[in-house]
């Protein structure tokens, strides 16, 4: 039988729709609540991507962290039940603490990967725009999110090195994101077999500067058309600036769709903007962090109470499923006479007729 009775966040002034907050307002098997930290130094030694996430029509709560360092992956993935009180972000070996809302959290990973970060925000929350995605008619993803830019300091620790995470030479950045979107387990049916995927092409980019944060985000199908834009500038004491409609020129390894550099190109004819993408370490999720089509682990794939596991990978051998999935690339950035660094989180696989690939196996010359 179901326990009905109220949880802990019941008690707050919170409610959206008249349920217990145990509840969300939808049966949709994938509705998802979770978060994404990256903290990486300016030298490209290091790149830790820290998540947690909560599936509560499927009933689990998962956590992951894996730090990149040279040719090495070092991963530590968790999940258990989901209980009642949704205040606690703890899984296994990894827990995030709230310390104060959008201002200051601190991460934990308390395992043979360790981490001990106190991440503090630059800039205010930015909201992202809504994301919509259909197969066919049907929905498959609507999230809300928002993003955030600032600094950390602690330790990390993987592979018998320790790092001194200092705020002058490491950046933070975080996503923030709820709603739906799919998870392991579902067949498509007659959708997915009359609307196949034929190409995905998405740039997701959050930048610290000293002085402003700059975030980019763009989302086209195979044709180009585009399904989701935006490139926002913010300035502490101004208006949020919006920079128009963002036109990537990426440079990949030869042979492969790895972004070694970019240039992205901002503003309006009057006013144009260019961002200047180096890429310094990558880190593909769909190796160790668990993002689609990882073939060891996704979120929300129960796994039984109290279990984690340990990976470490061998960045040096080609990963057939890194090629099919977004990676996160922490990155120098130049713009208008500034320096920043930030996050170039890309995926493009299958046909994208802007950038001359014409389907799943086609690369750069």
């Amino acid at each position: 039988m179901a326990d009905d009775r109220p949880v802990p966040l019941d008690e707050y002034p919170v409610h959206q729709v008249p349920l217990s907050m145990k509840h969300v307002a939808t049966g949709d098997r994938n509705a998802y609540d979770r978060c994404i930290f990256h903290v990486f130094d300016h030298a490209g030694r290091a790149l830790l991507v820290l998540g947690l996430g909560v599936y509560p029509n499927l009933g689990v709560i998962d956590a992951y962290a894996t730090v990149r360092t040279g040719g090495t992956l070092h991963a530590v993935r968790a999940s258990d039940a989901l209980g009642e009180d949704r205040t606690r972000l703890t899984v296994g070996p990894l827990r995030i603490e709230v310390q104060e809302p959008l201002r200051r959290l601190r991460l934990v990973c308390d395992d043979e990967l360790s981490c001990d970060l106190v991440w503090t925000a630059a800039f205010p929350a930015l909201w992202e725009p809504h994301h919509l995605q259909r197969r066919g008619d049907r929905l498959t993803l609507e999230g809300r999110r928002f993003v955030q830019a600032g600094t950390a300091e602690g330790t990390i620790r993987a592979g018998g090195r320790t790092f001194t995470v200092t705020p002058v030479d490491w950046t933070g950045t975080r996503d923030r994101s709820w709603g739906v979107r799919p998870t392991p387990g579902e067949d498509g049916g007659r959708l997915a077999e009359e609307h196949p995927a034929e190409g995905f092409h998405w740039i997701w980019c959050p930048v610290r500067f000293e002085d402003r944060f700059l975030m980019v985000v763009v989302q086209e199908d195979a044709d180009g058309h585009r399904s989701l834009n935006d490139a926002t500038l913010v300035r502490p004491g101004h208006r949020d600036r919006q920079l128009g409609w963002p036109h990537a020129e990426i440079t990949y390894r030869p042979g492969t769709r790895h972004p070694e550099r970019a240039v992205l190109h901002l503003g309006g004819p009057r006013e144009p903007l260019e961002l200047d993408v180096e890429v310094l370490t990558s880190s593909p999720l769909a190796v160790g962090a668990g993002y689609p089509p990882a073939d060891d682990w996704q979120h929300g794939t129960w796994r039984g109470r109290g279990w984690v596991d340990r990976r470490t990978y061998d960045m040096t051998a080609p990963h057939p499923l890194a090629a099919y999935g977004v990676t996160d690339h922490s990155a120098r950035f130049r713009m208008d006479g500034r320096t920043g660094h930030g996050i170039f989180e890309h995926g493009s696989f299958g046909r994208h007729d802007p950038s001359g690939f014409t389907g799943f196996d086609s690369v750069a010359p």
